[in-house]
């Protein structure tokens, strides 16, 4: 009877939350972390990622993801860990020109296709070990064509300047297009009177748009990369 009394006692006021202060925090899986960082810099881009922000759609606390992650850079790292490695390499020409022009357009092709990694790339130094082929790739074509290693690193910070500026130029006219209504300063800034002070931009100011149309980054790309190498 006293057994049976026992167990049908409340228990202690309390007792319940003490049992959960003391057990284990449960455990956030890596992979859920990396899904939600990445959809959040999809979506949303850079800005949009904070720690707090993932934890609340993990479902957990600030506090117990920061016992997986140190702060947002790690978080952006983890987000571009092994993005490269999802993409298949493209067979290389063996020609060391054509390899260097081969590997700085499949560069641009496939930051084309992830503009979140293109956002994470402008922050300096942080950076995908899986893609770091396609440097050591332009830097040793570079060299095999003539160049010496220090010219092929400035190569490649040339060829990297021009696949980034293009991305990024694409990704604002992207945004511009999605606002129809917005008014339109360059070219329609142009007129007659112009000419004088501009003239060779003005009389092209009413074809600019059908000029920029047909801009190819793989001819300008090639061209860049023969005047680099004119200099071995």
């Amino acid at each position: 009877m006293a057994a049976e009394a026992n167990a049908e006692e409340p228990p202690e006021p309390g007792a319940g939350e003490r049992k959960r202060r003391v057990g284990r925090p449960r455990r956030i899986q890596p992979e859920a972390i990396v899904d939600v960082a990445r959809r959040i810099l999809q979506e949303e881009g850079v800005a949009a990622l904070s720690m707090r922000r993932v934890a609340k759609e993990i479902g957990a606390t600030p506090m117990a993801l920061y016992h997986h992650v140190r702060d947002k850079d790690e978080l952006l790292m983890l987000a571009l860990s092994g993005t490269a490695a999802t993409l298949p390499r493209p067979e290389l020409p063996a020609d060391p020109r054509e390899r260097l022009l081969a590997v700085s357009l499949h560069m641009h092709g496939v930051l084309l296709r992830l503009p979140w990694v293109v956002e994470v790339l402008s922050l300096g130094d942080l950076s995908d070990k899986g893609a770091m082929w396609m440097v050591d790739e332009i830097i040793g074509s570079g060299i095999a064509c003539g160049l010496t290693p220090e010219e092929a690193v400035h190569a490649y910070r040339t060829v990297w300047h021009c696949v980034y500026g293009d991305l990024v130029f694409r990704r604002a006219m992207a945004r511009r297009a999605e606002e129809p209504e917005r008014k339109r300063y360059f070219p329609d800034m142009l007129t007659e009177a112009d000419a004088a002070e501009l003239p060779h931009v003005t009389p092209l100011a009413p074809r600019w748009e059908e000029l920029a149309g047909t801009y190819d980054i793989g001819r300008q790309l090639a061209a860049v990369i023969d005047g680099l190498l004119g200099r071995a």
